[in-house]
């Protein structure tokens, strides 16, 4: 299982957000209640990623989730996942696009 630290308030993502401008990171976005989440949440965890790796309970920390939209410009679906590196998400997808053959061939080259 991937090793993934939650991200609960907007000053911990700006902090992630800062981090990325050194290093990529893989970032998750969650709904606890959605099936299709739940199955790409079994894709992102079973995924080992050589990056630092997050996750956010979309529902749980509704701020967080909404400022990340604003952050990177991106409209929020969930599931949602992002590498974001400089500050700016440079690949996403959504839904039943999260896989780990899509997450391995999104981070190869990094």
């Amino acid at each position: 299982m991937a090793n993934y630290t939650e991200i609960i308030s907007v000053s911990e993502w700006k902090d992630v957000l800062e981090r990325s401008k050194e290093k990529a990171v893989l970032v998750f976005k969650h709904s606890t209640t959605c099936p299709v989440s739940a199955h790409a949440y079994g894709e992102f965890t079973s995924f080992e990623s050589p990056l630092e790796t997050y996750l956010v309970k979309v529902i749980e920390n509704r701020s967080v989730s909404n400022e990340i939209e604003n952050d990177l410009g991106i409209r929020h679906e969930s599931p949602q996942a992002f590498l974001v590196s400089n500050g700016e998400a440079f690949w996403n997808a959504s839904h039943w696009k999260i896989t780990k053959k899509e997450l391995a061939k999104a981070t190869a080259s990094i």
